[in-house]
């Protein structure tokens, strides 16, 4: 199975067949950029969603991710992701950082409106697309129906596709391996975030596309752990990198572990792997609001979600900031 799409940066365009240059995703550490807003208006805050795109770049990520779930895309209008994705491309564009691709997160409940969305995404600087299977129909979607909706997609998208097997945010649905796979033979499908946590799963899909890693090129498909606490546990699994909402906090930490494991220092790598996994859970159970929370004790800026998403009291603000001490100290150390 063949993708260049990830390994030299060309893609053929699903809807239309030309061939244009775009930034090749690359084996490492990703972070699904949170959206910040003004804390009184909830206005969409450009120049903070500028600037944590500049600190995730200054440490050391191949990729960002904007409209994935820690960036609250269910709370934004169309116009408001563009802006967001824009906003981002720009930052990165005027640091220096143009290297680095970004990803869309570009689900809607059809095929048409997913197309659409796609669209708006790559005339706003987006060049992949991460999408979660339909859901609202849940009761319809059966395996047949999944699959039909991303080779649909795929076959008209003008942007490479990322799979996103998220079942918590899906109503349950689960993509087994067996269908990563028969999805992954679509040229216009390059990559899975398996944000399942499964890494069973992963490694079938990695060895059965050939997947890239950082120690072999392979057919140039990308294999995300979709977490930062299994980052050692991705590499291990023959995986290409990790989308992780905990990058937004301690990316460099992230970093630090996978440049560990590419070193051959595996016993380094997974005794930083226990502290950062030990850190990602209390991120993880603090979902959008704690990790804003955390970026806000630590870096200065994050305020608050979107309502109906609640706005943390100080003692669990504090229990947050507690809670990820180990772990940030080693971020400010790096």
């Amino acid at each position: 199975m063949t993708h260049t799409n990830g390994v030299n940066g060309t893609s053929s365009n699903g809807a239309n067949g030309h061939t244009s240059t775009r930034r090749p995703l690359l084996p490492g550490i990703c972070a699904p950029t949170m959206t910040f807003f003004d804390p009184t208006t909830e206005d969409l805050d450009i120049p903070t969603i500028k600037r944590h795109a500049i600190r995730l770049a200054e440490s050391g990520l191949v990729g960002l991710v904007t409209m994935g779930s820690n960036g609250e895309a269910v709370h934004l209008s169309p116009a408001e992701k563009t802006a967001v994705t824009r906003a981002t491309r720009e930052a990165l564009d005027s640091a220096g950082f143009t290297q680095i691709p970004i990803i869309v997160g570009a689900t809607e409940g059809s095929v048409r409106g997913t197309l659409n969305l796609i669209k708006e995404s790559g005339k706003a600087g987006g060049e992949y697309v991460l999408l979660l299977p339909p859901s609202y129909f849940r009761g319809l979607m059966d395996e047949d129906a999944v699959y039909r909706y991303f080779v649909e997609v795929a076959d008209e998208s003008p942007l490479p596709i990322i799979l996103y097997n998220y079942p918590g945010a899906v109503a349950g649905i689960d993509m087994d391996s067996d269908l990563l796979i028969r999805l992954a033979a679509h040229p216009n499908i390059v990559g899975t975030k398996f944000t399942c946590g499964n890494t069973g799963k992963l490694t079938r899909v990695a060895l059965a596309t050939n997947a890239k890693t950082p120690f072999s090129e392979g057919s140039g498909y990308m294999a995300f752990g979709g977490m930062c606490d299994f980052t050692a546990q991705t590499l291990v699994s023959g995986g290409s990198g990790i989308i992780a909402g905990g990058a937004n906090v301690m990316p460099k930490v992230c970093v630090k572990v996978w440049e560990l494991y590419k070193q051959g220092k595996r016993d380094e790598a997974f005794e930083l792997q226990k502290v950062l996994s030990k850190g990602d859970w209390v991120l993880t159970k603090a979902a959008i609001a704690g990790t804003k929370s955390a970026i806000q004790s630590y870096f200065g800026y994050g305020g608050y979600p979107r309502r109906p998403l609640k706005r943390l009291d100080e003692v669990r603000t504090q229990s947050i900031r507690d809670g990820v001490a180990e772990v940030m100290k080693l971020e400010k150390s790096l």
